[in-house]
């Protein structure tokens, strides 16, 4: 399979040769479920953490004696039954990540690779210069490419840098660049901080609130 090359404006400027077979019939289906799932359930913090009625604080006193008050009979404060008590199978620190085989990871992009191309919805570009990082030109190459009806994705081949961003400010694009990290400072040289009101127990220990004190 060839997929045609376009410049910024929409013209022809060549063809790529696909170098992996095309997946038809329901082959992969199922490797593309797992691993949406899969990546789904890695994104998940798994910091839900409850306390046991042993975790939580408080004394191991008796509430009240065993007979004689009319009341029902009780243990401890820390009972699941009371209020501020512990929790019965409550929600641990967990991970849930699942495991995913290399050849059902390397299946499952075959298969979305090739509904996406069946489907025509990968265009390539062999270079996309703007003159200024301007979001006006950014969308005269959208419309030009025919990409202005849909959620479109850009994802890089090999860059340099890190590529001015205007597709950030049009709300159906997002940039998929490769893994790169820069770093961000901010500094700023004025210090700016509000005066704290004084606290109950400053104002009553001042000598102007002492009886028998002039202030």
């Amino acid at each position: 399979m060839k997929l045609s090359i376009k410049d910024s404006k929409g013209n022809a400027a060549g063809e790529l040769d696909v170098r992996f077979e095309l997946i038809g019939d329901g082959r992969g289906t199922q490797a593309v479920h797992d691993t949406v799932v899969a990546y789904n359930a890695a994104q998940r913090s798994g910091n839900a953490c409850t306390k046991t009625m042993g975790e939580v604080a408080g004394t191991g006193k008796k509430p009240w004696r065993q007979k004689g008050t009319g009341r029902a009979r009780a243990g401890s404060f820390a009972s699941p039954l009371w209020r501020g008590g512990g929790v019965v199978f409550g929600p641990k620190p967990r991970d849930f990540s699942k495991k995913v085989n290399k050849k059902v990871r390397d299946l499952a992009l075959r298969k979305a690779l090739s509904e996406r191309l069946k489907a025509g919805d990968v265009v390539l570009i062999d270079d996309l210069k703007l003159s200024a990082p301007k979001t006006k030109d950014f969308v005269a190459v959208l419309q030009a490419l025919g990409l202005t009806a849909t959620p479109t994705s850009w994802s890089w081949a090999r860059p340099t840098r890190r590529p001015t961003s205007p597709a950030a400010t049009w709300p159906a694009c997002s940039s998929r660049p490769p893994t790169w990290s820069t770093p961000t400072t901010c500094s700023s040289s004025t210090s700016w901080s509000s005066p704290r009101p004084a606290s109950r127990r400053s104002r009553r220990a001042s000598p102007s609130n002492q009886k028998g004190q002039s202030p």
